[in-house]
């Protein structure tokens, strides 16, 4: 048996977040054990929320969804 196709593959934990008001791009760790809901750019100081059926802000403006939705999980 191949141990590799017992374990799903591990998260990204890294994502690019795009600032919706300036469009500054700035790499960030996600949180695996909460959802971040609020983010400061801290380009124009913009207050960012998760879009409306998004759990997280690395949900609605990262490259990378957060690691539950990456693991097919729910988010919080």
């Amino acid at each position: 048996m191949n141990a590799c196709h017992d374990n799903p593959p591990s998260p990204k934990l890294q994502a690019v977040i795009t600032c919706p008001h300036c469009a500054h791009r700035e790499t960030e760790t996600m949180p695996t054990d909460a959802c971040q809901y609020f983010y400061d750019c801290r380009h124009c100081g913009a207050v960012l929320k998760p879009l409306k059926g998004d759990c997280c802000v690395f949900c609605s403006y990262g490259t990378v969804k957060c690691p539950p939705i990456q693991q097919g999980q729910g988010c919080c």
